[in-house]
């Protein structure tokens, strides 16, 4: 994992959101999720600068994802180090927007 996905995954491990369990490195078919929560079918992805050239991509592997009831989060690498607490609210306020 890069130090943006263990400093975010420290912070949603243990069930620390709402009591909901995300998994790390999440296989979802033909893809691998950063981070899910299968619960509520929420995939989030910690990018990299390689991402900005792969926008195409990643755009496809969102909507596919998409089709098949999953909401995607996207977050880059320096704001998940640089901003932590604004990433953490940004899913924490979609968890709570998804949860039954």
């Amino acid at each position: 994992m890069t130090d943006a996905e263990k400093l975010l995954w420290s912070k949603i491990r243990r069930d620390q959101i709402d009591g909901l369990p995300f998994r790390k490195q999440v296989p979802i078919t033909p893809y691998i999720a950063d981070f899910a929560c299968l619960a509520i079918k929420l995939v989030i992805e910690v990018d990299g600068g390689q991402h900005d050239v792969q926008k195409a991509q990643d755009d496809e592997r969102t909507a596919r994802l998409e089709a098949r009831g999953y909401r995607v989060l996207r977050f880059w690498n320096n704001e998940v180090l640089g901003n932590i607490k604004g990433v953490l609210t940004v899913i924490v306020a979609t968890v709570r927007e998804m949860k039954p």
